[in-house]
């Protein structure tokens, strides 16, 4: 059971920075009064922000805290719940999320809304909507269960029976049958996989029976083949190293022509130069009578003595000059036939290396096929080796298969739990056998508020209504007034049936502005006798406009507005 003790906020709303503080569990009836806008609802939206970070009215979050102030809104709620006693401290401007348990700060969680699942589900055992449905009847922002859709009525019942751990088993179940299917498609590509690593290892060792001895054939084949191309190109290099070696040779007996050429040039040069200056100075004798130098004239004896030398040595010159050319023009065709066999000479060299590089690569790649061979062979002698390989293949692929068989019984048996914690399953065999208890209380309350009708649920919490007039008749054909007897009884009937089963039993109830509207005096009579003989174990809050009926409860708040802040008078 929830006991509800104090409840205090400042800050929040129209309240200021100092605390409003109510004792929740001092009184069995307590009516709250006050003008409209004087802050006598503000403890609803103060008791669900606190629990439920959420205004029982539709107000947005950060509209709650004071305007003036605008900072350090806090509500603070203590309630004892399973012999524990709990506080939950709650506030916006700075933001506050914090639970004490027996007056310890519990650690905080990664995420607030971790801190809120634990006090919704292990603490307080309910939701927001529950506890509106088992705490509180308004008049304004409140949907009465009648009005809620048929999925929202029927998870408060099973909140109130305590049977929405179903509902998260399944959950789970829907998670763990998710999990197992994806397993098993892991195992199945495994599997697979294995499947394929066997095919692949049969047809090796296959591979290793039949072919391989015929595999070593062909490659011993080719290696025969290949020295065989190796000994031809063996001899080919030979006569290539006959003939480059008759060309060197050759090349010897022409070896000093570039030099002899090179001689022959210059001395021709020279001899040329020679002549030249021999035809300049013979050239001065025919020219000049005198001599330039001393102006002496110069004897025709001595003039033509000189020029017939001159022709002599002219003579002689162009002579060995005229040699000297038959000789270089030998020594040229020296140069070019020892150019030429210069030329053949590398050709016939390039080609000895060109055979000798084929050679070469001939043997490497004879030795790599003496490995092939070597490796295939040794294959052949380790088949027992690859047969093992096969067999541990084959082990794998039934184990695999023995795990999917597992896998798929597995999911059979989760759809099978699954099918029974369904809505249809279990849980409607739960609601079914309490229907009876339901439906009797929900009647039984509405002829103590002198309504005298036979109001019933079926099992998706579709009303049935019997009246003494109308045989068939629903929620909306009543009057407001109707509704509201019809309301009451919903909830002291969820209160009673939460009793029942220690559910979300709680010592607190709130009423908001019930006698204010559509209940007429009978009702409101018949309401407060069933508070004081029926519902004895509960602390009833009223909120309404109706001070006179101070005297029938046993205490009073009233709130009132003080320069803009609401406060208890």
């Amino acid at each position: 059971m929830i006991e509800f003790k104090k409840i205090r906020w400042k800050n929040f709303l129209s309240t200021g920075n100092q605390f409003t503080e109510v004792n929740l569990e001092k009184n069995s009836t307590t009516l709250i009064v006050g003008k409209n806008g004087s802050g006598k609802s503000t403890i609803l939206d103060a008791l669900t922000f606190g629990l439920f970070n959420k205004p029982f009215r539709k107000i947005n979050k950060p509209q709650l805290v004071n305007s003036s102030n605008e900072k350090e809104c806090l509500v603070e709620i203590e309630f004892t719940a399973n012999k524990i006693d709990w506080m939950v401290r709650r506030g916006i401007k700075p933001n506050v999320f914090e639970i004490f348990r027996n007056g310890s700060k519990l650690e905080q969680s990664a995420e607030i809304r971790d801190d809120q699942k634990f006090l919704e589900t292990k603490v307080l055992k309910l939701n927001y909507k529950s506890f509106t449905q088992i705490v509180i009847l308004g008049s304004s922002t409140f949907v009465p269960f009648m009005q809620l859709p048929l999925s929202s009525r029927r998870e408060i019942i099973e909140d109130l029976l305590d049977i929405r751990i179903f509902s998260t088993m399944n959950s789970i179940l829907k998670e763990k049958i998710k999990s197992t299917s994806e397993e098993t498609k892991q195992l199945t590509y495994k599997k697979n996989i294995v499947e394929e690593k066997i095919s692949m290892q049969e047809n090796f060792i296959n591979d290793l029976n039949e072919k391989g001895k015929s595999e070593i054939t062909r490659k011993e084949n080719k290696i025969v083949e290949i020295k065989g191309k190796i000994k031809d190109s063996e001899l080919e290099c030979k006569d290539l190293i006959s003939k480059c070696e008759k060309l060197d040779e050759e090349i010897k007996q022409y070896a000093n022509a570039s030099k002899t050429s090179k001689k022959l040039y210059d001395f021709r040069g020279k001899m040329q130069n020679k002549l030249d200056r021999l035809e300049k100075d013979r050239q001065f004798f025919l020219d000049h009578e005198t001599c330039p130098t001393c102006s002496q004239e110069i004897e025709t004896a001595v003039k033509n003595m000189k020029i017939s030398q001159y022709d002599n040595n002219l003579d002689s010159v162009r002579t060995g000059l005229d040699e000297l050319e038959v000789q270089l023009k030998k020594t040229q065709e020296e140069e070019s036939k020892l150019l030429e066999l210069s030329k053949n000479s590398s050709e016939i060299n390039k080609q000895i290396r060109d055979k000798t590089n084929k050679v070469r690569y001939d043997l490497q790649v004879i030795e790599d096929i003496k490995n092939e061979i070597f490796e295939i062979e040794e294959n052949l002698d380790n088949r027992v080796e690859e047969t093992a390989k096969l067999e541990h293949f084959s082990n794998d692929f039934n184990s695999i298969l023995s795990k999917i068989d597992a896998k798929k019984s597995d999911t059979q048996h989760y759809n099978f739990i699954y099918s029974l914690l369904k809505d249809n399953g279990v849980k409607s065999k739960i609601i079914k056998n309490y229907l009876p208890v339901i439906n009797q209380q929900i009647n039984k309350f509405l002829h103590l508020l002198d309504f005298y009708i036979n109001f019933t649920f079926d099992e998706e919490f579709h009303e049935s209504v019997k009246t003494p007039i109308h045989e068939r008749f629903s929620y909306d054909s009543f009057s407001e007034g109707e509704k509201q007897r019809i309301d009451l009884a919903l909830v002291f009937t969820w209160r009673e049936i939460a009793k029942m089963k220690n559910s979300v039993n709680t010592n607190l109830l709130i009423l908001d502005e019930v006698f204010d509207s559509s209940l007429d005096t009978n009702g409101t009579d018949d309401f407060l006798k069933i508070v004081r003989f029926v519902i004895k174990d509960a602390n009833i809050f009223l909120i309404s406009h109706k001070s006179e009926m101070h005297d029938k409860f046993e205490s009073f708040i009233q709130f009132e507005k003080v320069k803009g802040f609401s406060r208890i008078s």
